[in-house]
C-alpha cells in the first residue's frame, strides 16, 4: 500500500535537520510522498516567510519524486501574494498553508484563498480547540466552517481533527469542500474510527506532522476498525485525488 504523508513541516532554525529526518523516515517506513510546508513562528515577517519557503523549494529540487510543497504565507503582508505566485507558478508548489498568523476566516485571507481557487489548489488550515492555552489567532473548526461556506468552490483541509475529533468534525460535517487530517498528537484510540463513521473515509487524509512522530499516525490507521479499502483511501488515494486530480479506483 502506498503512503502519502500530506502534513509535514520544515521549521525555522532546524531546516537541514528536519529535511534529513524526513528523508530517513521515508527510507525506513516506505513513505512514497511527503507534502511539506515551512513554519517560521506564530507571526513570521516577510523575510522569514520567503526564507522558509525557499527551503521547501530546495527540498523539492533535491528529492523531486518524494517531496511536494505547500506555500506558507502570512496574510498580514501584502507581498506574500508575490510569494504565493512565485512558489506556485515558478516553484511548482501544489497547495497553500495557513497557520496562526490570522484566524482562517479573517478577511485578510480572502484574496489568498481566491488565488488558490484560481490555481485549483487545496488550502491546509491549522485548527485546534483547546480548553486552556488557545493561541492568539488559532482557528477553531467553527472558523474553518465559516471560510468553507464563504468559498464553496475552494478546497480546504482542516488539520489535526481540530485537536478533538468528537468536537472538531461536527462543525464541518456539512462542508463537503472540507477534508480532515488527523496528524500531530496522540489522540484517543477510536478517533479515526469515529471520523470515518461521521464524515466518511473519502474526506480523511493521512498526515503525521513530521518531524514529530510518524509511527503514531500510521499506527492509528492500522489499528482502526475500518476496512482495508478505507485504510487505503486514507493512506494515499484521497490525497492523490485532492492534489493530483487523479481518478483513483
Amino acid at each position: 500500500m502506498k503512503k502519502y504523508d500530506m502534513h509535514v513541516h520544515i521549521w525555522k532554525g532546524k531546516e537541514e535537520r528536519n529535511m534529513e529526518a524526513m528523508v530517513k523516515a521515508g527510507e525506513l517506513y516506505g513513505i512514497d510522498k511527503i507534502f511539506v510546508s515551512g513554519l517560521a513562528g506564530d507571526f513570521p515577517d516577510l523575510e522569514d516567510v520567503n526564507r522558509i519557503n525557499d527551503y521547501v523549494l530546495k527540498f523539492m529540487k533535491r528529492y523531486p519524486d518524494y517531496v511536494e510543497g505547500l506555500c506558507h504565507v502570512n496574510p498580514r503582508y501584502d507581498a506574500c501574494m508575490d510569494t504565493l505566485q512565485r512558489c506556485v507558478e515558478d516553484g511548482g508548489m501544489i497547495g497553500m498553508k495557513l497557520w496562526i498568523a490570522t484566524f482562517c476566516d479573517d478577511p485578510l485571507n480572502y484574496r489568498f484563498i481566491e488565488k488558490c481557487i484560481d490555481y485549483d489548489i487545496p488550502i491546509l488550515l491549522h485548527a485546534w480547540r483547546k480548553t486552556v492555552g488557545q493561541r492568539a489567532c488559532e482557528s477553531t473548526p467553527e472558523r474553518v466552517a465559516n471560510i468553507a461556506k464563504r468559498y464553496p468552490e475552494g478546497t480546504f483541509i482542516m488539520a489535526h481533527i481540530a485537536g478533538n475529533c468528537y468536537y472538531g468534525v461536527k462543525p464541518v460535517l456539512d462542508c463537503e469542500n472540507v477534508y480532515i487530517d488527523f496528524c500531530g498528537s496522540v489522540f484517543r484510540a477510536d478517533d479515526l474510527e469515529y471520523a470515518v463513521e461521521i464524515v466518511g473515509a473519502k474526506r480523511i487524509l493521512f498526515g503525521t506532522d513530521m518531524p514529530g512522530s510518524y509511527l503514531v499516525s500510521e499506527g492509528q490507521v492500522w489499528e482502526a476498525n475500518i476496512s482495508e479499502e478505507e485504510k487505503e483511501m486514507i493512506m494515499w488515494k484521497n490525497t492523490a485525488r485532492l492534489f493530483y486530480k487523479e481518478k483513483v479506483e
